[in-house]
């Protein structure tokens, strides 16, 4: 067994080769059970959440992730999200790699908007608005510029310091990047908004949308949440990781279904649909596309799996 840390992953990932990988994981198919998904209390302040994600490809490798979300630390200076990811082989049942979770679950959260925005976005995309300040501003950035000629990115959070040093982050990639304190403005013009905050009310309204524009929501991860409104949901054709996972925690569209605004059916494809081709994907320039992830074990399986095939080519080069 190997244990790869958070700075060997990011030294052994790239945007082009887990976006690459997880739309070939989306479209072989993997055996990916529903996560659990248990609060914790926390006296004093709002509860965590502890989440067990598994899946397995047959015959390959098997993993499952354990993570911990914690509202509250942010007060602490401590992110919101930790976790570890155990790969095993899915023929022998022997643990591979403990990998950290952490930085595995920002790597493929924001690969997964980009794969999602291959299919969705407006292909000349160039400017980019990122909402919310914390892990994930950067990577969102990076991702969604990887697949997109992102010319201008433009954050925006509760904070302007904490909007201002998540620009820093972005500058620090080597894309431009500035805070801002006008939302709405930065939304009416952007060709792309990604949300990654853990809102309870929604940010981005679907009035400010411009025809055209594609909304990227990667926070608002149980029914109680949201980051869009009713607006932004019936404006735009909808689009998700997993109809499962949405359908069960996806507060930006379990709200407007139970208020009889949209049905199941709203939901246009899925990134499995899409990778196969099962669905075009954006059908007109002036579309509002709107692609809501809650995360999927799949993902998880797709990058652990490139984590450790590159580590082990990594010591045995000439293997």
């Amino acid at each position: 067994m190997i244990v790869i840390d958070a700075p060997a992953v990011e030294r052994l990932l790239s945007w082009p080769a887990l976006v690459g990988a997880i739309g070939d994981m989306f479209a072989a198919g993997c055996v990916a059970p529903a996560r659990h998904h248990h609060p914790f209390d926390i006296p004093g302040e709002d509860a965590g959440t502890l989440l067990l994600m598994p899946a397995w490809a047959p015959g390959a490798f098997l993993g499952v992730k354990i993570v911990t979300v914690v509202p509250a630390n942010g007060t602490r200076g401590l992110p919101a999200i930790a976790g570890t990811y155990l790969l095993s082989s899915a023929g022998t049942g022997e643990t591979r790699a403990v990998i950290d979770g952490a930085s595995l679950t920002a790597w493929r959260t924001a690969a997964a908007s980009a794969l999602a925005s291959k299919h969705l976005s407006r292909p000349e995309s160039e400017d980019l608005v990122i909402v919310g300040t914390g892990a994930l501003s950067a990577r969102l950035a990076a991702a969604h510029a990887s697949v997109r000629p992102i010319r201008r990115i433009r954050v925006w959070g509760r904070s302007a310091e904490k909007a201002a040093a998540a620009a820093d982050r972005i500058r620090a990639d080597g894309l431009e990047a500035e805070a801002i304190t006008d939302l709405e403005a930065a939304v009416r013009s952007a060709d792309i908004v990604s949300c990654a905050t853990l809102s309870r009310a929604p940010l981005v309204l679907g009035d400010w949308l411009k025809p055209g524009a594609h909304l990227d929501l990667v926070g608002a991860f149980n029914p109680g949440m949201r980051e869009s409104d009713d607006a932004a949901v019936t404006r735009s054709s909808l689009f998700v990781d997993t109809r499962e996972g949405a359908l069960h925690e996806a507060g930006d569209l379990i709200q407007p279904i139970r208020a009889g605004l949209i049905g199941p059916e709203a939901i246009a494809a899925d990134l499995r649909e899409l990778c196969l081709g099962l669905h075009p994907g954006r059908r007109r320039a002036d579309e509002i596309t709107l692609f809501k992830s809650v995360g999927a074990s799949l993902e998880d399986l797709a990058a652990a799996v490139l984590v450790y095939e590159r580590f082990k080519a990594a010591e045995n080069p000439s293997a």
